[in-house]
Parts: structure tokens; C-alpha cells; sequence
């Protein structure tokens, strides 16, 4: 019974230590669960899925045929006559249905009107979409870029921290001067202000993409990417040909271009005449009758030149704007595609040497430094030299899967698979 006890008194023991352990496991997501999560939960993208819906909804109404009219009089006969010539009073009633036949050619302009609305409304919805999506993506590669920036500077001040205490056990056996160990408390203040400010850095990149998600992603997250990974995309001449057609804003104008189109049919099939079937039931106290006629509206007076005109130009204005976006759209892919070729002649400039070698030339001077055969100015030199090689090059690369998430953006491209549409 005693051994009983202990082993459960170990137990306890062990899971009261690993507890903490298992607490700080971060939730480890990619960038795109991170895009999956945020286009789920972003109210932007739920409220452009509601245009859509809506949208939808305007082609059921345009689809639907015209309700007839119902009138129903009745009334008391008053005699104007004596009795004995006209009889007891009565009562008379009529009933007349009116049914308006609609204009076939104005139907269909009004319904093909409306579903190139649902097109043009879920082309906004995928421009929604792709905009977050590749907001996302920059706020995560942000916030790997922070994470980095925040391990140099810890680096860089465990760096400065140790010369300082070899400069501080040189100054207590009197081989160098105090005014040496002033200079380097300087150094390593600096070095611990700009470790603090990059690890806020690291806070406020971490609750911007939070807030992009609308809180979606859990707080102690853990993004399981890096500056470093492959840009994968197609060839230039293939995505110049491919974006302008494919584009989510050039796809709406079009569709805004084709609805303004259906609106001038509609218009124009409006100056037709109307025509209302009608059918009367009268009855009275001596006779029933049954009129069946036909009203016709005649536009004689005015045939809607107004609107005519209005949907005209509107249809000019619509379609200026689609030319000129369509070459705006093919600019900023040049200019993304740009920035994406001198990001990587950046990366390739530090990854090819540099970074190692001023790597190597801290080690020489810090090497120095301690044989007393270099100042302290010295290390600092390289070491500010090294630092600011490392930083340059964090932004390259940050640059470099910006300009690729900018190209993606242009093109829709994101993992549309992921929706549940």
C-alpha cells in the first residue's frame, strides 16, 4: 500500500512539472492555414459573399413574371323613379382582373442584366479575396521578417555583452583603462535598446496579423515558413498574357460593361407599347355580363430619351474605365515583376559571399580585439558592418516574397481550395 502511494505521489509529481511544458507548445500553422483562417473569418470577405448572395436574389426577381391586378366594385341601386316603374332596389357588384403582358424583349434584357450583376458581384468577391489573401501573406512573411530581425539583434547583443565583460576583467587587473569598460556599457545598452525595440517589433507584427485573421489564429501561434523558402512562378510572357485576363477587377468591369450593355437594351425595349389583358364580370339584379379587353400604353409623348442616353453613357464611361485598368493591371504586374528580379539579384549578391565575409571579419577583429592588437572602435566597426549586411539582407528577401504575393494578388492565385464557397 505504501509503494502504491509513492508511485502515485511520483505521478502527480511529474505531471505537475511537465505541465508548464505542455502549456508553452505553440499552435504551429502554415501561411496558407493562415489564409485559410482568415478568408473564413474576415467580415470583408463575408460581407462581398453576401453581395453575391444578393445578387443571386435580384435574378430570381428579375425572372419572375407580373402579378395580376384584382378590382372588385360593389354597390346599392337608389331609385330615382317612383317603385312602381323601377321595382325594389338591388345590388350590383363587378369584378375586373387585370393582367399585364410584359415586353419579351425587356424581360430578357432585365434578366441578363441581372446575372451579369451575380458576375460582376463575385468578380469583387474574388478581388476581396485575393487583396486579403495577399495582405496575409505579407503580414506573416512581416512577422518571420521580426523574428529574424529580433534573433540578430539577440546576437548582436550577446556579442557586444561578452567583449564587454573581457574589457570589464581587464580593467579590474589595471591592463586597460576604465574609460574603455564606459564605452562598451554604451555599446551594450544600445545593443539591449535595439533588442528591445525589435521584439516589440516582433508584438506588433504578430497582433497586425491577428487582426487581419479577426482573431481566428490562437495568440501563441508559431508560422511554420521562412524568408528563405522558393519562389515559385511562371515564366514572365506567360503571366503578362495570363493576369490581364484573369484579373478579379478587369473580370467585374467586364461584367459591370455587360450589365450597362442589357440596361440600353432595356431601355430601348421600353418605348414598345405596354399592353394589359383585362376581363370584367358585371352583374345586377336583371342581367350578368363578361367584357374581355385589351389596354395599350402608346410612349407617344415621351420615349424615354433621358434614360436612354443616361444608360449610353454609362456604358462609354464603364468601358474607358475597363482600358485603362486593364493597362493599369499590366503596369503594376511590370512593376511587381521588376521589384521580384531586383529582390533576387539582391538575395544572390548577399548569399553569395558577403554575408560570410563579414562574418569572418567580426571573428578577426573580435579575435584581435582580444590580443589586444585592435581597439575596441575596431570591433564595433565590423560588428555595425555585419549588422547592417544581415538586416539588408532580411529585407531582400522580404521584398522578394512581397513582390511574388503582389504578382500573386494580380492574378488571384491562393488557395482557393481551401473555401468552402
Amino acid at each position: 500500500m505504501q509503494i502504491s502511494s509513492l508511485w502515485y505521489l511520483l505521478l502527480s509529481l511529474g505531471l505537475i512539472v511537465s505541465s508548464p511544458l505542455i502549456a508553452q507548445q505553440k499552435t504551429r500553422v502554415t501561411i496558407e492555414e493562415v489564409q485559410r483562417l482568415g478568408l473564413q473569418a474576415n467580415g470583408l470577405v463575408l460581407a462581398a459573399r453576401s453581395q453575391v448572395d444578393m445578387a443571386r436574389a435580384g435574378v430570381v426577381a428579375a425572372s419572375a413574371y407580373l402579378n395580376p391586378e384584382v378590382l372588385v366594385q360593389a354597390g346599392p341601386d337608389d331609385r330615382r323613379r317612383p317603385i312602381i316603374d323601377t321595382g325594389p332596389a338591388t345590388m350590383q357588384r363587378s369584378i375586373t382582373v387585370t393582367q399585364p403582358i410584359e415586353n419579351p424583349f425587356m424581360r430578357s434584357a432585365r434578366i441578363n442584366a441581372s446575372e451579369a450583376g451575380v458576375d460582376a458581384s463575385r468578380a469583387n468577391f474574388d478581388q476581396v479575396r485575393a487583396d486579403l489573401a495577399a495582405q496575409l501573406r505579407i503580414r506573416a512573411y512581416e512577422l518571420l521578417l521580426r523574428q529574424e530581425q529580433f534573433a540578430v539583434e539577440q546576437n548582436i547583443y550577446d556579442l557586444v555583452e561578452n567583449v564587454r565583460q573581457r574589457i570589464k576583467i581587464n580593467v579590474e587587473s589595471g591592463e586597460i583603462a576604465r574609460f574603455e569598460l564606459i564605452r562598451a556599457d554604451t555599446e551594450v545598452q544600445n545593443a539591449a535598446n535595439r533588442k528591445e525595440a525589435a521584439r516589440l517589433g516582433v508584438e506588433r507584427a504578430r497582433i497586425a496579423l491577428r487582426q487581419f485573421t479577426a482573431g481566428a489564429i490562437p495568440v501563441d501561434f508559431e508560422i511554420t515558413a521562412s524568408l528563405k523558402d522558393p519562389v515559385n512562378l511562371p515564366s514572365h510572357e506567360e503571366l503578362r498574357n495570363q493576369i490581364p485576363n484573369v484579373n478579379p477587377e478587369v473580370i467585374r468591369l467586364q461584367a459591370e460593361q455587360e450589365r450597362a450593355v442589357q440596361r440600353i437594351s432595356q431601355e430601348k425595349a421600353s418605348i414598345l407599347p405596354q399592353i394589359n389583358v383585362l376581363y370584367t364580370n358585371y352583374q345586377d339584379a336583371q342581367f350578368t355580363s363578361n367584357i374581355a379587353g385589351v389596354g395599350v400604353r402608346i410612349p407617344l409623348w415621351y420615349r424615354r430619351r433621358g434614360e436612354i442616353d443616361t444608360a449610353i453613357y454609362d456604358s462609354a464611361r464603364i468601358r474607358d474605365t475597363l482600358e485603362f485598368r486593364r493597362y493599369e493591371v499590366s503596369q503594376l504586374f511590370e512593376s511587381a515583376w521588376q521589384a521580384l528580379q531586383i529582390a533576387q539579384r539582391r538575395v544572390d549578391m548577399f548569399e553569395g559571399g558577403l554575408i560570410k565575409e563579414a562574418e569572418n571579419a567580426v571573428e578577426v577583429a573580435r579575435a584581435a580585439h582580444r590580443f589586444g592588437e585592435r581597439g575596441l572602435i575596431e570591433f564595433l566597426d565590423t560588428q555595425r558592418i555585419l549588422r547592417g549586411i544581415l538586416g539588408d539582407s532580411l529585407l531582400a528577401r522580404f521584398d522578394l516574397q512581397a513582390a511574388a504575393a503582389e504578382i500573386d494578388r494580380l492574378r488571384a492565385h491562393y488557395p482557393k481550395e481551401l473555401l468552402v464557397e
